[in-house]
């Protein structure tokens, strides 16, 4: 207890929330995005008994052989917080989870956790877990834009429309790290002629301490700013667009477009979302969507009336791991004053959101 992630020491000190209760039992839920990984332990009745947190652990990006230790230390310091309390289920929800291989190989990587405690009884894509935080309908979808995209719709048949979500390679487009990659690329093309003028010629450049984009650039290149960079440009791009920028405006107008798109085609593939139907959430998370710029809102809020009449805009702010954690509550018949129980716990502790650490 109160010991550091096995992750290069990067992860936060667990922290036990109420007394471990010996011999008693709880659920495990795991949440592993592109910037942050969150466990929690919570009691049959909804108390939060323990939660840790680590760096990103998601295995599409970083590989396991960095993944998985990330994982194991934000789990590990959790179990011990928890003494002798029996795990009688586990839900980890990681980024990175697109393809039936990945499935695969996270079964593969985790089935050590058998020894203490068990290994996953769930263990999918992470917009499960954000779509259960954001609504209960059988009928929905979720669109996460964090640090990455990717959508998702289930019916209440069980089925379900997916994306591949691993790149330019599979035709997506948007999320923190290529915004702020654009905005970068504005401001280089303003800077010698290519393009049009932007303000992010200034932006880019301060926001990072350096005086020029030719600095920038060149940091970048010899490694003295690794590829995060671009997450902390994701915020510039969004204020140079609302005061006004044409350029930085026009990003944020395509990226609405982006997550319109795919919550729609999503939909679609289910046929859902026909104004004459019953109201389809869309659920909209993940950092850049849950700072709730002005802009984004407006452009997604029209665009989806246009496109999915049947929709119904439901922004998430609460990070993903509460609906991982009710998630594994409901699967071993937790009340709903359990549920209820858990998603205050949740709110009313310092759980860092997706927003702060994209924006």
């Amino acid at each position: 207890m109160g010991g550091l992630s096995r992750a290069g020491g990067a992860g936060t000190p667990v922290v036990a929330t109420s007394d471990p209760r010996r011999g008693t039992d709880v659920v495990l839920a795991v949440d592993g995005g592109g910037s942050k990984t969150d466990v929690v332990a919570i009691g049959l009745d909804g108390s939060l008994v323990g939660h840790a947190r680590g760096p990103g652990s998601n295995p599409q990006t970083r590989g396991w052989a960095v993944a998985g230790p990330i994982l194991d230390g934000v789990r590990d310091n959790v179990v011990r917080s928890i003494g002798e309390a029996h795990i009688i289920t586990t839900h980890v929800y990681l980024a990175g989870l697109d393809l039936h291989d990945e499935l695969v190989a996270a079964t593969a990587a985790l089935a050590h956790w058998q020894d203490d405690g068990g290994a996953p009884d769930v263990l999918d894509n992470d917009l499960f877990a954000l779509l259960r935080a954001g609504t209960l309908s059988p009928d929905a979808a979720a669109v996460v834009c964090g640090t990455g995209i990717n959508a998702l719709a289930v019916r209440s048949d069980g089925a379900t429309a997916r994306f591949p979500a691993i790149g330019d390679v599979s035709g997506d487009w948007g999320g923190g790290a290529y915004l702020g990659n654009r905005a970068l690329w504005h401001a280089a093309r303003a800077d010698d002629g290519r393009g049009p003028a932007t303000a992010l010629v200034d932006a880019v450049p301060a926001a990072l301490g350096l005086d020029s984009v030719r600095e920038v650039t060149e940091a970048i290149h010899f490694g003295r700013l690794d590829q995060r960079v671009f997450n902390r440009l994701c915020p510039v791009l969004f204020e140079v667009a609302g005061a006004g920028d044409p350029v930085a405006r026009s990003v944020v107008e395509r990226q609405a477009e982006e997550i319109v798109l795919l919550a729609s085609v999503a939909l679609g593939r289910l046929g859902l979302g026909d104004a004459a139907e019953a109201p389809v959430p869309v659920v909209l998370g993940g950092g850049v969507l849950a700072a709730r710029d002005p802009l984004l809102v407006d452009e997604v809020v029209t665009g989806l009336a246009e496109r999915v009449p049947g929709a119904v805009p439901t922004w998430v702010t609460d990070p993903p791991v509460l609906g991982a954690g009710l998630a594994a509550l409901e699967s071993v018949g937790a009340d709903a004053a359990a549920l209820d129980r858990y998603r205050e716990a949740v709110r009313s502790r310092s759980f860092a959101s997706t927003a702060a650490l994209i924006r």
